[in-house]
């Protein structure tokens, strides 16, 4: 029986690896600079998103961040209090809010961060602010992405980013504003 039992581990952590491997080839090449830091790989996710109307994205540079697996997940309350969520792919969040980013113009820069790391995974509470135009007096919209990071030995992947907006019974608390 233990025989069995470590044979099914090993095959496990054989085909978990070869998973992992295939995974991580199917994707587009990113730039080396935007992958190769916790850092650098934040600010390439606001920036691909950001930019003036009439401005087409970068859509292959943002594939080119995440796993193909991950998920965003924009989260909310609906008017009798209860939450909400919308699990998007990559794919769900170009088609829908790439359009609404490219004509009405998007500017969200990082206003505040606090990391988390351990063994090759991070995570990010990045508190965040939404412009149509980098000079607007105020933001239209505030929150956090809490982001999930993974290394893979060679580069930097986003795995996940799970969000609330701001509201007025849901204010971004002190602690976060800072970086």
């Amino acid at each position: 029986m233990k025989t069995v039992f470590a044979l099914l581990i090993v095959m496990f952590s054989c085909s978990t690896a070869a998973n992992a491997q295939n995974q991580t080839t199917d994707t587009i090449p990113p730039n080396p600079k935007d992958v190769e830091t916790v850092n650098a790989i934040v600010s390439a996710l606001y920036n691909v998103i950001s930019g003036p109307s009439g401005q087409k994205r970068d859509w292959n540079r943002m594939r080119s961040l995440f796993i193909p697996e991950a998920r965003m997940i924009p989260t909310g309350k609906r008017p009798d209090g209860t939450g909400v969520k919308r699990i998007l792919n990559v794919e769900d969040y170009i088609k829908n809010s790439g359009p609404l980013l490219e004509k009405d113009g998007f500017f969200e820069r990082e206003i505040g961060r606090q990391t988390e790391e351990f063994g090759g995974i991070v995570h990010v509470f990045s508190t965040y602010e939404s412009k149509r135009k980098t000079d607007d007096l105020k933001p239209f919209m505030r929150g956090i992405n809490s982001i999930q990071l993974w290394n893979d030995g060679r580069r930097w992947w986003i795995v996940t980013i799970l969000w609330p907006s701001e509201s007025e019974s849901n204010p971004l608390p002190q602690k976060y504003l800072g970086k």
